[in-house]
């Protein structure tokens, strides 16, 4: 490391480093212009005696000017003024870190442990801008608002989205949030001890307990990457969380057809609330064998219990009849990896590429 670059780290981190006390007080001051440190103890939870240290702690960092009189006054400096510099000494550190960064080799399956919110905040982020059909995600509302203007961009862009907002008691009401912009159906579930999820098209997950996303060190976030153990954290989703949720909105915007899925669930409640033929093509396993196979026809029925534990296809195939199961199914002919749906005949597979 040159040593331009260390000192432009340090300087950054030393103009930075703001306690929550420095916080609270820079924002009161920024907001009215000029406070006495009585009325920033009044605004603020700030005690009085730590007011002075405090404010003396922003005039060395060049955040507020204090002017001595009776009572002293603290000023804010500009932003612009107070922090012009570290604005170019961020955009120039950024410059140089991007050119001596090599981006690690993502592997091709990968299961790894994470206990940074930071961390754990930006793979949720990237699940949901890397889902190519569909998404369930568990969020909290403080994370549904962070991330809804990503969740909106992936409605636009056809993904099918299943929500859940944790806990219940925090959920943005419906008559004041418009879930259908963010989903296609969404529900609340009771309880803090609902983990924090997200599942793109059924292969690329990250599993987090809420204390994580507070920055419990102790906790952790589990990541799933094209892993074949990802279809637990799916899994988990639809018969656990899902099936005990409240609905709060089904009103979101649908994919045309033909539809690709990831769960067989979500294709099996399609088929059944939708009238007319269904024609599928779907790719997986032969159970006995475990070889890969194809298998398309038309739609005969459909095996669906209301607790979401058991969902299956039958389909009309060329070789004859045949029971399609999801992931680890153990009872059908066929365990699906993939299902795509049309409604005027077998579905085209390149199509949707």
């Amino acid at each position: 490391m040159t040593d331009d670059l260390r000192t432009t780290l340090e300087r950054i981190g030393e103009r930075f480093d703001l306690g929550e006390y420095e916080i609270e007080a820079y924002l009161a001051v920024l907001e009215h212009g000029e406070l006495t440190a009585s009325e920033i103890a009044d605004r603020t939870e700030i005690p009085q005696p730590r007011v002075y240290d405090t404010v003396r702690s922003l005039s060395d960092r060049g955040l507020v000017e204090l002017r001595e009189s009776r009572p002293m006054k603290i000023v804010a400096v500009a932003p612009e003024d107070a922090l012009g510099g570290v604005k170019q000494s961020f955009d120039d550190l950024v410059s140089e870190l991007e050119a001596r960064y090599t981006a690690p080799a993502r592997e091709t399956e990968a299961v790894s442990l994470v206990k940074s919110r930071s961390t754990i905040l930006r793979y949720i982020e990237e699940i949901i801008d890397g889902a190519a059909y569909e998404l369930v995600l568990s969020l909290t509302p403080d994370l549904l608002h962070r991330f809804r203007a990503d969740l909106a961009a992936a409605i636009d862009d056809g993904v099918s989205i299943d929500l859940l907002v944790t806990p219940a008691s925090r959920a943005p009401d419906p008559a004041e949030f418009d879930y259908g912009e963010v989903s296609t159906i969404a529900r609340a579930r009771r309880g803090i001890t609902t983990p924090v999820l997200a599942v793109a098209d059924g292969d690329y997950s990250i599993y987090a307990t809420q204390d994580a996303l507070r920055d419990d060190r102790e906790r952790y976030g589990v990541i799933f990457n094209r892993s074949a153990l990802g279809f637990l954290v799916s899994g988990f989703f639809g018969t656990v969380l899902w099936s005990t949720a409240e609905t709060l909105s089904t009103d979101g915007k649908r994919r045309p057809f033909p539809r690709r899925y990831a769960s067989i669930r979500r294709a099996v409640k399609d088929v059944r609330e939708l009238e007319g033929p269904f024609y599928a093509s779907i790719t997986g396993r032969d159970i006995d064998t475990g070889d890969a196979v194809l298998v398309e026809g038309r739609v005969e029925t459909t095996t669906f219990e209301e607790t979401e534990e058991v969902a299956s296809l039958r389909l009309e195939t060329d070789d004859g009849v045949l029971d399609v199961g999801g992931l680890v199914a153990s009872l059908e002919d066929v365990e699906a990896q993939e299902i795509i749906l049309g409604r005027d005949g077998i579905p085209e597979r390149d199509t949707l590429e």
